[in-house]
């Protein structure tokens, strides 16, 4: 078993969402509590998506970097980095990211593309919608990095506005956790998990699991997000395939439904 990942049996598929956009944060590269880039949580992850693949799913993925460096707290402890300038420092470490997950994915036999949102056509494509959703039509997954190109906004809004460029049927947030929680699960170990919620009651609540930039695209587009746990092997096959597993986020005004999932580590804050 890969280290900080829960085995699982491989999941049948029958695809709930024929094209998809799956937000990777960068913690989802490294194993819990460590930095950088640890190829066998990388490993993991590309075995789930060849599967999803396989089942002829068109997927993009959106990746992190702050396994490596997030700009906004770089900049907040050195007064001799600009904040734009270290904006721009985490969205080369997407790139880091992203060049790890495409030769993970190439070398199980999965075809990809890497494209960016700043220009760098040694390593990458530059980020073109049409050309992009041309690579999801003819099978290839397409990692998405770079976040937007511009400093000050976090990958998961990147993540929801390619979503919405790309016409995706779902954004699905790949975290530690098992969905979103009413209350901070470090402070409060009895917080309760929704398993569904509005874009407004998250808005409303200020629940940090995406930003509220991110949420309020999704809500003016009515783009579906799952919250789920990445690091159950098969979950993301799970999800895909439109099981009931972590957090839904839906249009409409009624009261979320919650259940007694017990709180486990609390999310990542917004990338």
């Amino acid at each position: 078993m890969t280290e900080g990942i829960e085995s699982a049996a491989p999941v049948a598929m029958t695809p709930a969402y024929r094209r998809v956009l799956l937000k990777l944060s960068g913690e989802a590269f490294c194993r819990s509590g460590e930095s950088g880039i640890s190829m066998a949580a990388v490993e993991s992850i590309s075995d789930q998506v060849k599967r999803v693949a396989q089942a002829n799913v068109e997927l993009a993925i959106v990746v992190g970097g702050g396994n490596i460096l997030r700009g906004r707290e770089f900049s907040a402890v050195s007064h001799a980095i600009k904040a734009a300038t270290a904006h721009y420092m985490g969205m080369l470490a997407t790139v880091i990211n992203g060049l790890a997950l495409q030769d993970a994915l190439e070398n199980v036999g999965v075809a990809t593309r890497l494209q960016t949102a700043i220009r760098m056509e040694g390593v990458a494509e530059p980020f073109i919608r049409r050309r992009c959703i041309r690579h999801l039509e003819k099978g290839r997954v397409v990692i998405l990095a770079g976040g937007t190109g511009s400093p000050f906004v976090t990958t998961d809004t990147a993540a929801a506005l390619r979503a919405r460029e790309i016409d995706a049927n779902v954004l699905l947030k790949a975290t530690r956790v098992d969905g979103i929680y009413a209350e901070d699960p470090l402070k409060n170990p009895h917080a309760v998990r929704y398993s569904e919620i509005t874009y407004q009651e998250m808005l409303v609540r200020n629940l940090q699991v995406m930003d509220a930039q991110a949420i309020h695209h999704c809500k003016e587009h009515s783009l579906q997000i799952v919250v789920f746990n990445y690091k159950k092997t098969g979950n993301i096959e799970r999800v895909i395939s439109g099981e009931r597993i972590g957090t839904r986020v839906v249009a409409g005004t009624g009261a979320a439904r919650s259940d007694a999932t017990p709180a486990g580590a609390a999310p990542a804050p917004p990338e």
